[in-house]
């Protein structure tokens, strides 16, 4: 055991690098983790503590980080961002590295980490998992779909920011640098928010190829609530990605599926059956339309959408766009009433039913919905979500702000 015990409460000695790791019921690795990051200062020549954030733990996990010569803060408010913040806020160095109490981030790389850091080429390192990581360190659906989706969105929030994993907790950034983010997050997506607004602010981004190995304990992620809160942050930063996009995507693949329900009205053959594409081509028009629609509004009102953005979905405030949609949305409403009056009086007069029936029926359905959908934008957005000239722009809610209490230190 390691009785190595390199800060305790002087802050007016020389810190350089505080290694920060949010800790819930990790006693079987923990005290290794402190060992080795305390080795790994030492093998850098950097001076440096090991800060254990407490976030509940009920297995001594804390006693044992202190007993290998941590500082441990406790952190009552549950959640990785919370724990993370707290550690950030209590750091002692200017350089703060976060990684996890599980022994998955190669601890010994430190230095490596912090080096762009201290010689002044980046505000902050990401050390990337994927490219040596395995099954047994990182579930196939995370290496391959998860972490790249969400990725790809980060890096597109941040306005094309070169990031190969954006979920990547092992982390060297100047402190101050993250404080003046004012970073809100309380879970997961911690990791998502501190590259999108640290992006936003300018700071100087770098990766290098740290590695990922299998953990010790048991895993505290939840592959779905998680990633809902990871693209809940990316719809309130982005919502051109996550709604505009995907919704303009959406309401084209159920047009193309409403056209080939008019084409093939007695339904597409896949393998042994026959699909009819009419219900599912209503679901996603219909979808498509309404996420568009919303999409734009918080493109266009939001507060933390970039200002480049912003502009683009400026044409929304213009008085002819909202003239404009009320008579589009009629028109598109009177269409699909056509349609159905057309069904309506053939089945009235008795003729032979309609080859494309059903088809029409459905499309008749979507454009009823979507045409009242975008009249109703037009006549309500104006007096409902457009503030008076010099009004703010819309605030969203923000995670309930708190700080750690109760801080142990280094046994010895």
């Amino acid at each position: 055991m390691s009785q190595a015990a390199v800060r305790t409460d002087d802050r007016t000695s020389a810190v350089d690098v505080t290694i920060v790791l949010p800790c819930l019921n990790e006693i079987e690795s923990v005290g290794r983790c402190v060992e080795l990051g305390l080795l790994a200062l030492a093998n850098s020549g950097l001076s440096g503590e090991v800060l254990v954030v407490d976030n509940g733990s009920t297995d001594g996990s804390a006693q044992e980080a202190a007993d290998y010569g941590a500082r441990v803060v406790d952190e009552p408010f549950p959640g990785y961002g919370s724990a993370l913040r707290t550690g950030i806020s209590a750091a002692f160095g200017s350089i703060v590295v976060m990684a996890d109490a599980d022994l998955t981030y190669p601890l010994e790389r430190i230095g490596d980490l912090v080096q762009p850091v201290l010689a002044g080429e980046a505000d902050m390192v990401v050390g990337e998992r994927l490219g040596l990581a395995d099954r047994g360190s990182m579930p196939f659906l995370h290496r391959y779909v998860g972490t790249p989706v969400l990725t790809f969105l980060v890096a597109r929030a941040c306005g094309g920011m070169k990031i190969r994993d954006s979920q990547s907790g092992f982390r060297a950034f100047r402190r101050d640098a993250i404080l003046d983010l004012g970073l809100e997050s309380t879970g997961m997506e911690f990791a998502s928010e501190m590259l999108i607004q640290g992006a936003r602010q300018g700071l100087r981004l770098t990766s290098l190829p740290a590695g990922y190995r299998p953990r010790v304990g048991t895993s505290k992620l939840n592959t779905f609530s998680d990633g809902w809160r990871h693209l809940r942050l990316i719809l309130w930063h982005a919502p051109h990605l996550a709604l505009v996009w995907p919704g303009a995507a959406l309401a084209a693949f159920g047009a193309v599926l409403a056209c080939l329900g008019l084409v093939a009205p007695e339904g597409i053959l896949v393998g042994s059956l026959r699909w009819q594409p009419v219900f599912f081509s209503s679901i996603t028009l219909v979808l498509g339309v309404q996420g568009m629609l919303a999409g734009m509004v918080l493109a266009n009102r939001s507060s933390l959408v970039r200002p480049r953005v912003r502009r683009h979905y400026a044409f929304i405030d213009r008085d002819r766009f909202r003239r404009l949609c009320p008579i589009a949305g009629l028109w598109v409403l009177a269409a699909g009433l056509a349609v159905d009056g057309l069904l309506l009086l053939n089945g009235a007069t008795g003729r032979d039913p309609i080859r494309q029936g059903l088809a029409l029926a459905g499309l008749a359905q979507s454009l009823i919905i979507c045409g009242t959908s975008i009249a109703t934008f037009g006549l309500l957005f104006g007096r409902l979500v457009r503030p008076p000239v010099g009004a703010a722009l819309i605030e969203l809610p923000h995670d309930v702000s708190h700080t750690g209490v109760g801080v142990r230190h280094p046994a010895g």
